[in-house]
């Protein structure tokens, strides 16, 4: 009697043994599912999710899964080559009509040195203003699929956020006096030294400066802190919490920024994610406020 109770706990206790093991393996495997998931999902690769059990069902799960990644990479592959087909397109484009609008432009400075009416002054007016908008378009089109083409490698050197804010500011001080905005302007004495590219650095300060001037009421605000945050503001009528939040949409303007073809802020927000940074904007009280931030290095 005994002893078949002694023979019946040790089966019992093996049993509980042996099922314990199995949800070991089988907590391990649902682990091992997990991570093996998110690995693929954030990197492309061929590998094959594999787990310790043996447990048919999970098995089952892992081909499963297996199955579905093969397809989600097969479309990933597919979306990532229609896209760049499209880039690539797009900056063809662009790049092709520079050359034909090149030599209107060409032949619209001669006409201009012509004697005309009235009429003909009025209409060649228009037809430059259309030209010069059409160049504007073109290149924010090249630009855009420059800075996303993963060729656009970029060259990061030590920089001065300090002196490239100032020569931003010089470059736009005609268009400034033309608007009668006096930027307000406080940078720290101690220079702010980052590693960046100087053309992409350039080009996210003139976006920037370009949509500041766009939407100022008359006033504009530079600050540069220690920690090497910069921020642009300005009073910008009409300017609304909703709207800020599109401002960095591919294509999108506000009512006062018709002109612009709506990739300025984007490639900026492109270009300082590439170079480790970020930008954002805030609106309080039709302030507009735009912050770059680079960490230090």
């Amino acid at each position: 009697m005994v002893y078949g109770l002694c023979v019946l706990c040790a089966v019992l206790a093996l049993a509980v043994l042996l099922l314990v093991w199995k949800i070991v393996l089988l907590r391990r495997s649902a682990q091992a599912l997990r991570r093996g998931v998110q690995e693929r999902l954030e990197t492309d690769t061929n590998t094959l999710l594999s787990i310790p059990s043996r447990d048919r069902a999970m098995c089952r799960l892992a081909s499963d899964l297996n199955g579905q990644l093969r397809l989600l990479r097969r479309e990933r592959q597919r979306h990532q080559q229609g896209d760049q087909a499209l880039k690539e397109a797009v900056a063809g484009v662009s790049h092709d009509l520079r050359t034909p609008l090149t030599a209107i432009c060409g032949y619209l400075d001669l006409l201009e040195r012509e004697e005309k009416s009235a009429a003909a002054e009025r209409y060649l007016a228009q037809v430059r203003n259309r030209t010069d908008r059409l160049q504007e378009l073109m290149e924010e089109f090249f630009q855009y699929t420059v800075t996303l083409s993963s060729e656009g490698g970029l060259v990061l050197e030590e920089l001065s956020l300090n002196r490239a804010v100032e020569e931003a500011l010089a470059a736009w001080y005609a268009v400034l006096t033309e608007r009668d905005i006096s930027p307000r302007v406080r940078l720290p004495d101690a220079p702010v030294i980052r590693r960046l590219d100087a053309a992409a650095l350039g080009r996210i300060l003139n976006n920037i400066l370009s949509n500041a001037v766009k939407y100022s009421g008359g006033d504009l605000a530079v600050t540069l802190d220690e920690d090497g945050a910069l921020t642009f503001s300005n009073s910008a009528p009409g300017m609304t919490p909703v709207l800020v939040q599109r401002l960095f949409d591919r294509y999108f303007t506000v009512e006062t920024g018709r002109r612009a073809g709506g990739l300025g802020l984007c490639i900026s927000r492109e270009l300082a994610e590439k170079m480790g940074g970020e930008i954002a904007a805030s609106c309080q009280e039709e302030v507009l406020t735009v912050c770059l931030r680079f960490p230090p290095p």
